[in-house]
């Protein structure tokens, strides 16, 4: 597996989180220029700019691979399937009056719902590591930040659920010091085995 070359530790401080995306951040295989596909990563827009703090560097920005959307919702589309067919069963039998094409335009409808709230799941999760600190950001309606010094992360592991594997994704999981648990998961990211290397070198080189 090739090792990546982590940044070199700044000269000064960038006015700007997307001047240091360009000016810091590492080279990346086939990107056009230096840091420049962290630039145009779609997590890069909705990253807040006070997040950071100054003079601090983007090592690694991710987002949950797109399959986080068909994958996460897994479970209430199987319960709509179920429902359907069980009304449609019950509707069959007791002469409810609900035919076939309204059961199914209705499970149509609640399905892209959910799937659609699934996406906005999808659009608000970022996860950041920069010099200095481990950073979640999630929430559609109210937005949590999870963020934790790179000195105190005792611990990373990687994680790999059936369905995950099926697709090529992993989960990151941050355990913290003085605690027996995981604290903070990147989920559903794509070459699992890569970031986490990527992730523990730059602890072991910024921490």
């Amino acid at each position: 597996m090739a090792q990546t070359t982590l940044p070199p530790l700044p000269t000064r401080a960038s006015p700007s989180v997307y001047d240091r995306f360009q000016a810091e951040a590492e080279p990346v295989p086939g990107s056009t220029g230096q840091g420049q596909e962290l630039v145009d990563h779609p997590a890069a827009t909705l990253l807040p700019e006070k997040l950071l703090q100054p003079g601090e560097i983007i090592v690694l920005l991710k987002k949950p691979s797109p399959w986080y959307i068909v994958l996460g919702s897994l479970g209430s589309l199987a319960t709509i399937g179920v429902v359907l067919l069980a009304t449609s069963v019950l509707s069959s039998n007791l002469d409810l009056g609900l035919g076939r094409g309204d059961l199914t335009l209705a499970a149509v409808c609640l399905a892209g719902v959910r799937l659609f709230w699934q996406f906005l799941e999808w659009l608000s999760r970022i996860y950041v590591l920069t010099d200095r600190r481990v950073v979640g950001v999630f929430g559609v309606l109210r937005v949590h930040v999870f963020e934790c010094q790179l000195k105190k992360i005792q611990h990373t592991t990687a994680y790999y659920s059936i369905r995950e594997r099926l697709f090529g994704l992993g989960t990151i999981g941050f355990t913290t010091a003085g605690t027996a648990f995981t604290e903070a998961y990147w989920q559903m990211v794509a070459k699992p085995m890569e970031l986490h290397q990527q992730v523990i070198q730059a602890l072991n080189r910024y921490r």
